[in-house]
């Protein structure tokens, strides 16, 4: 074997994995005293990689020959590079460049997506330095239609635009039928506390002062109000009163009956249940209706409840709430507040919401979320999602779908 001058070599394993290979190449490092520098591996359905960066005693070539023997006896690839000095110095002084988490959100991924995220990344000065699957094992009979996928990438570099960057994340978006996050990753991005939502089109699927307008008979003028508003085209609190007003002599029972018929959006229950179980605290910031909210308060269990008031007057909705109005700047005052009562950071603070109105939350949250939102919220808000679920947020964070099994 020629000889290997270098005394820091990296390890390269690769070959088809068993239990106690790691172990067994490991003590051959124990027994001469090796120093491990830096150690990872991965697994792909069963095929193993293993890097091992180690600092060599004296006399390299006897640790050499019995690492490379075990690997032999194991039925597993070895390769030694050699690594100098200097290069490894380097190495080490950019420990503390600028990391970014990359998710790819998708109801399956596909090489293309892939291809244009890492193509993305090089032409922005950045590089990949490791990929993860977060969510569960893909059976081949799946229904493609309903299943999550997701796949995050580590990516290493200050880039100069990270604006930009979000831009050309989203336009290829909304080409490949995935949604694509661009995070700064630092300790805030791992430790959320709180959640605020809007209620209508983000927990629930559906406009309640629509389905309200539907049951007083002007559905239509109410929804082109609401369609508007949500837009951005329409001040909100004009809007709201616009709306209210051809709601008056509506009977109140007539918002149980609503209640009773609103759908829950894919994922919310399954999200919420998941991040209470770990001591999140969960607020609804809503321009709709205080009616609504407390019923999601019984039923998901939520924390804080802030939303419009209905004045009603002998059983009869009366066109006006009561009140100051819930709107954009509210709602970002409401979570402030909400994250000053209880402690917690704003950067640990997450906002989801659909609407031109959400967007102020959105930008004052450490990470917010514009949720199947229309085209001019998702530019004004740094992440969205469009294709998968609520539960999907989870993704965001890190969390694997092997850790909420149980929920």
């Amino acid at each position: 074997m020629t000889a290997i001058k270098e005394e820091i070599i990296l390890v390269h394993v690769t070959g088809h994995d068993r239990p106690g290979l790691t172990a067994s190449l490991t003590s051959v490092l124990a027994d001469y005293g090796v120093d491990i520098l830096d150690i990872g591996q991965t697994i792909i359905h069963d095929f193993l990689t293993l890097g091992i960066l180690i600092r060599l005693p004296v006399d390299p070539q006897p640790v050499l020959k019995d690492m490379l023997f075990t690997a032999h006896e194991m039925g597993v690839n070895m390769k030694l590079h050699p690594l100098e000095p200097e290069k490894y110095e380097a190495w080490v002084a950019a420990a503390n460049r600028t990391r970014h988490i990359v998710t790819l959100l998708a109801r399956h991924i596909s090489s293309e997506q892939v291809s244009a995220i890492a193509a993305i990344m090089r032409d922005n000065g950045l590089n990949i330095e490791t990929i993860h699957r977060l969510s569960g094992r893909m059976p081949l009979d799946s229904d493609l239609s309903q299943s999550r996928a997701c796949v995050e990438f580590s990516v290493r570099g200050a880039p100069e635009d990270a604006s930009g960057i979000r831009s050309q994340l989203l336009e290829l978006s909304g080409k490949l039928g995935a949604d694509i996050a661009f995070q700064e990753d630092n300790i805030f991005r791992r430790n959320r506390r709180l959640v605020a939502f809007d209620m209508d089109s983000t927990l629930i699927q559906a406009e309640v002062i629509d389905e309200l307008a539907k049951e007083a008979g002007v559905g239509e003028q109410v929804a082109a109000i609401t369609e508007r508003a949500m837009r951005g085209e329409l001040d909100f609190k004009q809007s709201l009163a616009k709306r209210l007003a051809l709601l008056e002599g509506l009977d109140e029972a007539v918002l149980e009956r609503v209640h009773q018929r609103l759908p829950m959006t894919e994922g919310a229950e399954r999200l919420i249940r998941i991040l209470k179980s770990v001591g999140y605290r969960i607020a609804i910031l809503s321009g709709g209706f205080t009616y609504f909210g407390e019923r999601l308060r019984e039923r998901l269990g939520v924390d804080h409840v802030y939303a419009n008031q209905l004045e009603i007057r002998d059983g009869k909705l009366t066109g006006r709430a009561l009140g100051d109005i819930v709107d954009a700047d509210k709602k970002a005052e409401l979570l402030r507040a909400i994250a000053q009562k209880e402690g917690i950071s704003l950067q640990q603070c997450i906002a989801v919401g659909d609407g031109a109105n959400d967007l102020p939350m959105l930008n004052l949250a450490g990470l917010g979320i514009a949720f199947h939102a229309k085209p001019k919220v998702k530019k004004g808000a740094r992440q969205s999602i469009s294709n998968l679920g609520l539960d999907s947020i989870l993704y965001l964070i890190g969390v694997r779908d092997r850790e909420t099994e149980q929920h």
